[in-house]
């Protein structure tokens, strides 16, 4: 599909609709959250406050142009009242605790909001009292990382070394339970809810100032003309700009909806093979693009363990969704410093260039 098309037929499913967004206020939320506006949806957030106060929530005025509901995803009560009282067409789980660093210090927490988080949602969405399409966003660490040369498939065996990651696969088990005991396929003419997963890899683009994230740590140091610091130059990441999962989680939700049966399932998104890079190569094309800055090797041998290989095979939502990356490395890598080097000026209309860019 090109990419006006693909635009135009987003806009078909979505102008007008309901959409309810989990994580509204985190890196890729606030971009999902954009997306969904200039396609013409109707936009309800449910999140925690951002931890920082220079990313696209705040910058974008969200709490001026949306429904943005402050709230913690384990109050189950709030949320329940939140998301039935929209009585949404779509709803898009991102919210979570999701760095695999901080899981070490709270395993228990991290387990508690990525796994009975989600399902605290799939209750709410029982209480739906129309058809409802949910999409809910894990990762690509869900796997039982072999660290071996072959991409995973959505067949492989999920697993998790890190408790961000083994958590992140219980959520998958918690939603397998659901959708066989409550919204089975089956018997959806009864129910009307699919319910589906999306497993994306590594993101960049704007608007990312998370701790313990490549792209935010460069640009932090680039600011501070300081010294780059790498702890994993080898290690091997499906990286991508935040713009391809999030069009690939609305074609996924947008085939749901057309067809509830077929597309209840699970699908990867990551970019092409040769886009796949180590953090080191990675390093320098940021450095390269942004026209300055160094970079230094530490490697702590008592650091966490952390994956070092890790690719996704995306057959699957190539063919069944006719989803495909349409920037490649280089690309994706420009677009994030080109936000970064703009984020003072207009940023509204740097980031909705960037989108209006993406589907042209």
């Amino acid at each position: 599909m090109e990419a006006m098309e693909l635009k135009n037929s987003l806009e078909q499913t979505y102008r007008g609709k309901k959409v309810f967004i989990t994580g509204h206020t985190g890196f890729k939320g606030s971009w999902m959250v954009r997306v969904l506006q200039l396609l013409g949806a109707q936009v309800k957030g449910y999140a925690l406050a951002p931890v920082y106060h220079n990313g696209l929530f705040d910058l974008l005025d969200y709490p001026s142009t949306m429904h943005s509901v402050i709230g913690d995803i384990s109050d189950k009560k709030y949320l329940i009242q939140e998301i039935t009282s929209f009585q949404p067409d779509f709803i898009f789980h991102l919210a979570a605790q999701p760095l695999v660093r901080e899981s070490y210090n709270t395993p228990a927490e991290t387990f508690h909001v990525n796994a009975i988080g989600t399902a605290h949602v799939l209750d709410a969405v029982r209480l739906l009292e129309k058809k409802c399409t949910l999409v809910c966003i894990t990762t690509d660490k869900v796997y039982e990382n072999k660290e071996w040369i072959h991409p995973y498939r959505e067949t492989d065996e999920l697993g998790g070394y890190d408790p961000y990651s083994a958590s992140k696969a219980a959520a998958e088990i918690v939603i397998q339970s659901y959708r066989r005991s409550f919204f089975n396929p089956r018997n959806y003419a009864s129910h009307q809810k699919s319910i589906s997963v999306a497993r994306a890899g590594n993101v960049i683009g704007g608007g990312d100032w998370s701790a313990d994230r490549l792209i935010p740590d460069i640009i932090k140091a680039l600011f501070q003309q300081q010294t780059v610091i790498i702890r994993n130059p080898a290690s091997v990441r499906p990286w991508q700009h935040v713009l391809e999962p999030i069009i690939g989680y609305l074609q996924l939700a947008q085939k749901q909806h057309e067809d509830p049966i077929k597309f209840a399932g699970a699908y990867n998104f990551g970019p092409h093979t040769e886009d796949t890079l180590a953090v080191e190569q990675l390093v320098q094309l940021v450095l390269n693009t942004w026209g300055s800055g160094q970079y230094e090797v530490q490697i702590n041998p008592n650091a966490p363990h952390e994956a070092g290989l890790l690719r996704l095979d995306i057959t699957k939502s190539q063919l069944e969704l006719t989803w495909k990356p349409r920037w490649n490395a280089e690309t994706a890598i420009s677009k994030t410093v080109e936000w970064y080097q703009e984020h003072k000026a207009d940023i509204r209309a740097v980031t909705d260039a960037q989108i209006i860019a993406y589907f042209s």
